[in-house]
């Protein structure tokens, strides 16, 4: 089965059961992931939330379904790469984004995410020829793509 890696949008909204239709159309017969920052986001929003047992358990159902891409040190090199990049061309992009970027470079795997323009200075500019920041680091293929 193919893997995909769900970004915290998708993440949040699959957990809801409120992924709208296409979205659940183009991850039909995949294996959804997430990194470990869409783990410490979600944590964080149930911490934040004060989430009482019945949502915390959903979670904790939900992250037995999925399997948690971890930190390491080729994905830590991978970020410091991108984020250089972005950083000397001029605005950076945000920490979380880009470090789930550097994870679907580093294990090869496509992102799943409603907010495409988080990511499309990672974009393979082949696909997106307007955005060719990132153009060294081709190679992030996103097969959701809105806003």
């Amino acid at each position: 089965m193919d893997r995909v890696i769900l970004d915290t949008d998708v993440s949040s909204l699959s957990l809801k059961r409120r992924l709208p239709s296409p979205a659940l159309t183009r991850l039909i017969g995949k294996q959804p992931c997430i990194t470990f920052v869409t783990l410490g986001e979600l944590t964080q929003w149930a911490e934040l939330r004060r989430w009482g047992r019945r949502n915390r358990d959903a979670l904790d159902t939900w992250l037995d379904g999925v399997i948690i891409l971890s930190y390491s040190e080729d994905v830590a090199r991978t970020w410091g790469r991108i984020s250089a990049a972005a950083i000397q061309r001029g605005p950076p992009r945000p920490a979380n984004d880009t470090w789930i970027a550097a994870c679907a470079l580093t294990y090869g795997l496509p992102l799943a995410t409603l907010n495409a323009k988080d990511f499309k200075d990672f974009k393979d500019f082949k696909d997106f020829k307007d955005f060719k920041d990132f153009a060294k680091h081709d190679g992030l293929n996103l097969i959701i793509q809105t806003r």
